[in-house]
Order: C-alpha cells, then sequence, then structure tokens
C-alpha cells in the first residue's frame, strides 16, 4: 500500500488553496497523479476516513479532509466515520 500518498494528498490540502478548489470541483481529477491502490483511491474519494486509518493512515492528516471540507467530509461526520469505516453518514 501506498498510504504516503494519502498523506500527501492530506497535506496538500491543508497547504494549497487551489488544489482544494480542484479537489471539491473534480475530485477524480485532482488526485488522478498519485500513485495510490484501487482501494486507497476508492477510500479516499469515498470519504472513507475510517478505512483509510485501518490502512495506516494517521487520524491528523486524515483531519485535514474534514477541516476543509473536501471529499464529502466535514467536522460533523468525521468522528462517525473515522470510528465506523464503510459509513456514509
Amino acid at each position: 500500500m501506498s498510504i504516503y500518498y494519502v498523506h500527501k494528498i492530506a497535506q496538500q490540502v491543508a497547504k494549497d488553496p487551489e488544489f482544494r478548489e480542484r479537489l471539491k470541483r473534480d475530485p477524480e481529477k485532482a488526485i488522478a497523479g498519485y500513485r495510490l491502490t484501487d482501494e486507497e483511491r476508492r477510500a479516499l474519494l469515498a470519504g472513507d476516513v475510517g478505512r483509510l486509518a485501518q490502512m495506516g493512515a494517521h487520524g491528523y492528516l486524515l483531519g485535514h479532509f474534514a477541516r476543509n471540507e473536501v471529499l464529502g467530509l466535514h467536522m460533523r461526520n468525521y468522528s462517525q466515520r473515522i470510528h465506523d469505516p464503510g459509513s456514509t453518514v
């Protein structure tokens, strides 16, 4: 697994407003250049932070997605999703 690239995307979300906007407009296109596994790509696009955490992604870095409201995440649903992989709440 290349969870490294999930971390890179999370860091870019936190630091790069243009990337954040691209991710909001067209998530698939925004992450196309990253060497993610199919499973990572599916979980990321679904906002399944619980599954990403199970794969080894760090919760703090995953929180960048919720704090910046990308990939269908926000602070209200992040807690539920991080503890319940596969949740769409």
